[in-house]
């Protein structure tokens, strides 16, 4: 459960959900920077604790926009990164509480923010345990993420997982065409440090990919 990773963002909404508002979009935009750095800036030890405390933030705004769907699959975001941080016999359960923030995004809007909730749950399907411990699924995994890529294809995070999911599969070249192409990513705006953590876990996952192509 350690290797449980969380993703990221950009997008619009369909008729059936809420517009932010620019208070919402603020708001949006603090928990992604707070999710960069406790992510990819403080010490591992820390995580765990840190991401407990933007769980709670995350929860209060999908208690007060409830039709928000880029609310939701933060919340779903941060709730497995805690997980992941956490580990131990609790993990699982918030696993499972990340996997039911994101699949309610995507009963409000598959579309938000690009279809990260799809990437971000094809995540979760690919790490967890499978059954009878968890829900792991390495074929719903695939599935998800192939929606991810319809939506945004050339998006660094959905590069990045889809190159993992191979990389698992022992699909290597396949895996290393990815991760490149996740490596030509444009930037985006405000989520500089998301980026360049990202670009971080591309590279060691290619090194990774280099060592079985060998």
């Amino acid at each position: 459960m350690k290797n449980i990773l969380a993703c990221l963002l950009l997008g619009a909404l369909s008729q059936g959900a809420w517009a932010m508002d620019t208070a919402d979009q603020q708001r949006l935009d603090g928990i992604q920077q707070s999710w960069a750095h406790i992510q990819y800036e403080m010490p591992e030890k820390q995580r765990a604790a840190a991401f407990e405390q933007l769980v709670a933030q995350a929860t209060r705004f999908t208690a007060e926009r409830p039709a928000v769907a880029e609310a939701w699959i933060w919340k779903g975001i941060v709730t497995s990164s805690w997980a992941g941080a956490e580990g131990g016999l609790g993990a699982l359960g918030k696993a499972k509480d990340a996997r039911a923030d994101l699949e309610k995004s995507l009963s409000l809007d598959p579309k938000a923010l690009q279809g990260s909730a799809y990437t971000s749950l094809a995540a979760l399907y690919d790490r967890v345990p499978g059954w009878p411990i968890g829900f792991g699924d390495s074929d719903k995994a695939e599935q998800l993420l192939k929606q991810s890529l319809q939506l945004n294809p050339d998006g660094i995070d959905s590069l990045y997982f889809w190159g993992d999911h191979l990389y698992r599969q022992k699909h290597y070249a396949e895996a290393r065409a990815a991760l490149q192409k996740a490596l030509q990513a444009a930037p985006r705006p405000g989520r500089e440090s998301a980026d360049a953590g990202r670009r971080k876990e591309i590279a060691a996952l290619m090194v990774d990919v280099d060592k079985k192509l060998d």
